[in-house]
């Protein structure tokens, strides 16, 4: 695999690349801005994956998403990011980005990643895409989020229990950890938060 990761900051860029050539089939690029990115790639041609740092330089938002789709040939082409929101990593998904990468993965599920990504596949980790954008940063589980989503279409706990058959009273369970979670009064109050906060 030749994976180019472009990150302006030197110990990330150098650690994710550590972590892929540690690997042993991987031959990594990295460099420090967008420019010096697309530079490499039509020196070099494309790669069979390129990682953006969402912040670095030249970006300008996703645009630089865009321009290096453009110059890697239809290739993947993925977004690195530290800290971000679910709605930004959608918005990344929407203009053609192959993954959005927390740059908190650990080693194994990086080389995971990458793997994915060069086999076609679009990388997300579950859990951040979850990742409530509040300060309290829950995480919800699965059957968490289906019973949100229950709640939100206005479906009854019985209604829940039975699309996923569940007891009632576990429906009722996740419904409390839910406000809880939310920080809501009750199911509408967690319904509306949930939406103005794009957890669904």
């Amino acid at each position: 695999m030749r994976i180019l990761i472009a990150d302006d900051h030197d110990l990330v860029r150098e650690a994710i690349g550590a972590f892929l050539i540690a690997e042993g089939d991987c031959e990594v690029v990295t460099v420090g801005t967008l420019t010096e990115a697309i530079k490499v790639v039509k020196e070099q041609g494309a790669f069979d994956l390129v990682m953006l740092d969402y912040n670095m330089p030249g970006m300008n938002g996703l645009e630089g998403l865009q321009k290096m789709i453009a110059a890697n040939e239809g290739n993947p082409v993925a977004i690195l990011s530290g800290t971000t929101t679910k709605a930004l990593a959608e918005e990344a998904f929407s203009l053609g980005a192959a993954g959005f990468v927390p740059k908190t993965l650990g080693a194994k599920s990086m080389i995971s990643a990458a793997r994915f990504m060069v086999a076609g596949e679009i990388y997300a980790p579950f859990n951040f895409m979850q990742k409530n954008d509040d300060a309290s940063g829950d995480l919800f589980t699965n059957r968490e989020l289906e019973v949100l989503h229950g709640i939100c279409r206005g479906q009854s706990n019985k209604e829940i229990a039975r699309d996923h058959n569940l007891q009632e009273a576990t429906v009722k369970l996740h419904a409390k950890t839910l406000s809880r979670k939310l920080g809501a009064k009750n199911r509408t109050h967690a319904a509306m938060i949930a939406r103005d906060r794009n957890l669904l």
